[in-house]
């Protein structure tokens, strides 16, 4: 799906019951997610928010900004000399403070001392997001790689050989979820006898995407309802930065 179909919205541009262009409403999305605002307070000379709620849900149960995010990885992949699919991928998650919106579905994550969520994220070496699951901050990492393998695999086309991740990753259950999907899960751990934070090769790029995805206040806790929008609300942002970066018009005729 490219990145024009993607926002089509499931209507034609040009359809009679459409009274606000796509355009604006994606600009309201990108202006939610970034400021964080609620959906009521969205500025005036933006589209009236239930409009935009309304093609937002529609986008976000079609999942067209995952389609859309796909689109300018490659895109920026290419520019940046390297293949379209990327061969290796990095896993890890962070946990989100829960608020009273998102309270039903929060879990308690011991290791830290937070009630939230947890979303799981998978991103290519460049640190472009792939693929990402939200769960109750309890579930442990290890019990999401079945889950991101398979999603990596179907976006990239069956290219990825080889995962890396942290040593909550560590286990034969682990290791035997991404051997179906074909991937070989690489442990990088601390050098023995080091303690506290240590930068360990691999693992700063997806630390890296958590600090891109922290800037957006939408996604600094989860304010969400519905798993699905929070999994959303990362793909929309992941694409808005790449398309700050001007990947879309630099391919433009």
């Amino acid at each position: 799906m490219g990145v024009c179909s993607a926002l089509s919205g499931l209507v034609r541009e040009d359809a009679p019951q459409r009274e606000y262009a796509l355009r604006d409403v994606f600009n309201a999305l990108r202006y939610l997610v970034k400021t964080g605002c609620g959906w009521r307070y969205l500025p005036h000379d933006l589209p009236p928010w239930p409009a935009v709620y309304q093609q937002w849900a529609r986008w976000r149960d079609n999942r067209c900004f995952e389609h859309m995010m796909a689109d300018l990885r490659e895109l920026a992949r290419v520019l940046a000399g390297r293949e379209a699919e990327p061969t290796a991928v990095i896993l890890d998650s962070r946990t989100v403070q829960s608020t009273p919106e998102s309270e039903a579905r929060a879990g308690y994550d011991g290791a830290k001392r937070r009630k939230g969520s947890k979303v799981h994220v998978a991103v290519d070496t460049l640190g472009h997001l792939l693929a990402a699951v939200v769960t109750p901050a309890n579930e442990s990492d290890r019990g999401q790689v079945d889950a991101l393998c398979e999603r990596v695999q179907q976006v990239t086309g069956q290219k990825v050989p080889v995962a890396y991740v942290d040593q909550g990753y560590t286990g034969e259950d682990a290791a035997y979820a991404a051997a179906v999907h074909e991937i070989d899960l690489q442990v990088i751990a601390k050098p023995e006898g080091q303690t506290g934070f240590v930068l360990l090769p691999r693992r700063g790029v997806v630390e890296r995407s958590f600090g891109w995805a922290a800037r957006f206040r939408r996604l600094a806790r989860d304010y969400e309802r519905l798993a699905l929008t929070m999994q959303q609300f990362h793909f929309l942002a992941f694409a808005t930065l790449l398309l700050a970066k001007g990947v879309f018009r630099a391919t433009s005729p």
